[in-house]
Protein backbone atom coordinates (compact mmCIF):
# COMPACT_ATOMS: atom_id res chain seq x y z
CA UNK A 1 0.00 0.00 0.00
CA UNK A 2 1.52 3.58 -0.79
CA UNK A 3 1.90 5.92 2.28
CA UNK A 4 0.04 9.20 1.81
CA UNK A 5 3.55 10.98 1.55
CA UNK A 6 4.71 8.86 -1.38
CA UNK A 7 0.72 10.31 -3.63
CA UNK A 8 1.84 13.57 -2.09
CA UNK A 9 4.84 14.91 -4.84
CA UNK A 10 5.11 18.03 -6.31
CA UNK A 11 2.62 17.86 -9.01
CA UNK A 12 0.19 19.22 -6.39
CA UNK A 13 2.36 22.25 -6.54
CA UNK A 14 2.21 22.45 -10.03
CA UNK A 15 -1.71 21.40 -10.12
CA UNK A 16 -2.30 24.85 -8.37
CA UNK A 17 0.00 26.77 -10.39
CA UNK A 18 -1.77 29.83 -12.42
CA UNK A 19 -0.17 31.70 -15.69
CA UNK A 20 -1.19 34.56 -16.71
CA UNK A 21 -1.08 35.73 -20.41
CA UNK A 22 2.20 37.23 -19.78
CA UNK A 23 3.33 33.76 -19.21
CA UNK A 24 4.13 34.61 -15.60
CA UNK A 25 3.37 31.60 -13.15
CA UNK A 26 1.99 32.55 -9.71
CA UNK A 27 -0.07 30.50 -7.03
CA UNK A 28 -2.89 31.89 -5.12
CA UNK A 29 -2.10 31.84 -1.11
CA UNK A 30 -5.07 30.19 0.16
CA UNK A 31 -4.56 27.09 -2.77
CA UNK A 32 -0.75 26.95 -0.99
CA UNK A 33 -2.64 26.88 2.70
CA UNK A 34 -4.27 23.96 1.57
CA UNK A 35 -1.30 21.88 -0.65
CA UNK A 36 0.73 22.70 2.54
CA UNK A 37 -1.83 21.04 4.37
CA UNK A 38 -2.55 24.45 7.07
CA UNK A 39 -6.16 23.95 7.80
CA UNK A 40 -6.81 27.84 9.56
CA UNK A 41 -6.17 31.32 7.66
CA UNK A 42 -5.16 32.84 10.67
CA UNK A 43 -1.94 30.54 11.08
CA UNK A 44 -1.18 30.21 7.47
CA UNK A 45 -1.07 34.21 7.29
CA UNK A 46 1.49 34.39 10.30
CA UNK A 47 3.81 32.63 7.77
CA UNK A 48 3.11 34.85 5.26
CA UNK A 49 3.83 38.15 7.29
CA UNK A 50 7.39 36.77 8.14
CA UNK A 51 7.58 35.72 4.22
CA UNK A 52 6.71 39.59 3.45
CA UNK A 53 8.94 40.88 6.21
CA UNK A 54 11.88 38.55 4.66
CA UNK A 55 11.07 40.36 1.37
CA UNK A 56 11.49 43.44 2.55
CA UNK A 57 14.60 42.89 4.63
CA UNK A 58 16.15 41.42 1.17
CA UNK A 59 15.64 44.95 -0.09
CA UNK A 60 12.61 43.31 -2.62
CA UNK A 61 9.55 45.17 -2.69
CA UNK A 62 6.79 43.32 -1.42
CA UNK A 63 4.03 44.34 -3.60
CA UNK A 64 6.00 42.93 -7.03
CA UNK A 65 5.83 38.92 -5.09
CA UNK A 66 2.70 39.35 -2.66
CA UNK A 67 -0.44 40.72 -4.83
CA UNK A 68 -3.32 41.13 -2.65
CA UNK A 69 -6.42 39.63 -4.03
CA UNK A 70 -9.73 39.41 -3.12
CA UNK A 71 -12.13 36.51 -3.46
CA UNK A 72 -15.50 35.20 -3.17
CA UNK A 73 -15.91 31.88 -1.28
CA UNK A 74 -19.54 30.04 -0.91
CA UNK A 75 -20.75 30.02 2.78
CA UNK A 76 -23.74 28.60 4.08
CA UNK A 77 -26.53 28.22 2.26
CA UNK A 78 -25.21 29.46 -1.18
CA UNK A 79 -24.48 32.73 0.21
CA UNK A 80 -20.81 34.02 -0.83
CA UNK A 81 -18.46 36.78 0.82
CA UNK A 82 -15.22 38.47 0.45
CA UNK A 83 -11.69 36.96 1.67
CA UNK A 84 -8.28 37.86 1.58
CA UNK A 85 -5.44 36.47 -0.74
CA UNK A 86 -2.45 36.90 -2.42
CA UNK A 87 -1.38 36.35 -5.49
CA UNK A 88 2.00 34.79 -4.82
CA UNK A 89 5.43 34.88 -6.99
CA UNK A 90 7.38 31.77 -7.34
CA UNK A 91 9.75 33.68 -4.70
CA UNK A 92 6.88 34.33 -2.58
CA UNK A 93 5.72 31.01 -2.04
CA UNK A 94 9.84 29.77 -1.66
CA UNK A 95 9.69 32.73 1.29
CA UNK A 96 6.35 31.07 2.61
CA UNK A 97 8.03 27.06 2.47
CA UNK A 98 10.87 28.58 3.94
CA UNK A 99 9.05 30.46 7.03
CA UNK A 100 6.56 27.36 7.62
CA UNK A 101 6.74 24.63 10.15
CA UNK A 102 9.75 22.15 8.26
CA UNK A 103 7.92 18.86 10.85
CA UNK A 104 5.10 19.08 8.47
CA UNK A 105 6.23 16.52 5.49
CA UNK A 106 4.32 18.70 3.04
CA UNK A 107 6.09 22.13 3.89
CA UNK A 108 9.00 19.55 3.27
CA UNK A 109 7.84 18.84 0.36
CA UNK A 110 7.22 22.39 -0.92
CA UNK A 111 10.80 23.53 0.60
CA UNK A 112 12.34 21.04 -2.30
CA UNK A 113 9.88 21.91 -5.23
CA UNK A 114 10.56 25.53 -4.65
CA UNK A 115 13.84 25.60 -4.21
CA UNK A 116 14.22 22.99 -7.57
CA UNK A 117 12.20 25.25 -9.17
CA UNK A 118 13.99 28.53 -8.37
CA UNK A 119 17.26 26.91 -8.99
CA UNK A 120 15.82 25.90 -12.30
CA UNK A 121 14.79 29.28 -13.44
CA UNK A 122 18.10 30.49 -12.61
CA UNK A 123 20.00 28.49 -14.43
CA UNK A 124 17.41 29.01 -17.59
CA UNK A 125 17.73 33.03 -17.56
CA UNK A 126 21.82 32.45 -17.40
CA UNK A 127 21.51 30.00 -20.57
CA UNK A 128 19.39 33.03 -22.10
CA UNK A 129 22.22 35.81 -21.65
CA UNK A 130 24.33 33.53 -23.90
CA UNK A 131 21.48 33.42 -27.10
Amino acid sequence: MINELEKYNETIFDNIKHIDKNGTEYWFARELMVALKYKEWRYFKSIIDKAILSCNNSNNNAIDHFGVYTQMIKVAKGAKRKVDDYKLSRYACYLIVQNANPNNKAVALGQTYFAIQTRKQEILEEFEKFI
